[in-house]
Parts: structure tokens; C-alpha cells; sequence
């Protein structure tokens, strides 16, 4: 089933996104190449797709796992967590009705 996982930053997020990021970014790819990853990126701060400064206010992941536990354990070891980028993470079912 599908499951999205909806993050958060906390203030002044871009040096811990950056650090994090190459970690972050294996991970997805790791879903992508499994054929289980529907869309995954960042919300700018503020509206437009390159947001400088004002760096991101969260992210955006929906991916396939057996279960809502298995999409909560693989969301809980982000490494954005680790480095203390998110201040909160929520996964929620998500049905796909289009496209």
C-alpha cells in the first residue's frame, strides 16, 4: 500500500539538509530502483522552486510498504532526523486515485 510521509523542518534547516542530503537522497534512490517510490521532494519556504535563503519548510515522500508500521520504522531512521532537520514526521495511508 501506498503511504505518505509528510515532514517538517525546523528553523533554519539548509546546514543540517545539507549534510544529511547524499544520506537522504541513497534512500529514495534505494526505493526508486525497487520500483516502490510514487514522488518524493521538499516544500520551499516560500513560493518558487529555487528558494535561496529561506531553504525548505519540509518534505513530501509516498511510497509502497507492507504496512503502515514498515513505512513508520523506515521514515523514523531519515537521516534529515539524525541530523535534526525534521521536527516532526507523520505517515499516513494514501490512495492513489489519479492518474
Amino acid at each position: 500500500m501506498w503511504y505518505a510521509i509528510m515532514s517538517t523542518d525546523v528553523k533554519d534547516s539548509s546546514a543540517g539538509r545539507a549534510q544529511a542530503r547524499p544520506a537522504h537522497l541513497a534512500r529514495l534512490e534505494q526505493l526508486m530502483s525497487e520500483g516502490r517510490l510514487l514522488i518524493a521532494g521538499p516544500h520551499p519556504a516560500i513560493d518558487t522552486p529555487d528558494p535561496g535563503s529561506a531553504g525548505f519548510s519540509g518534505s513530501l515522500v509516498v511510497a509502497d510498504f507492507p504496512s503502515l508500521e514498515d513505512a513508520q520504522s523506515w521514515a523514523s531512521e531519515d537521516p534529515y532526523i539524525d541530523a535534526g532537520v525534521y521536527e516532526k514526521v507523520k505517515v499516513k495511508p494514501f490512495k492513489l486515485v489519479l492518474p
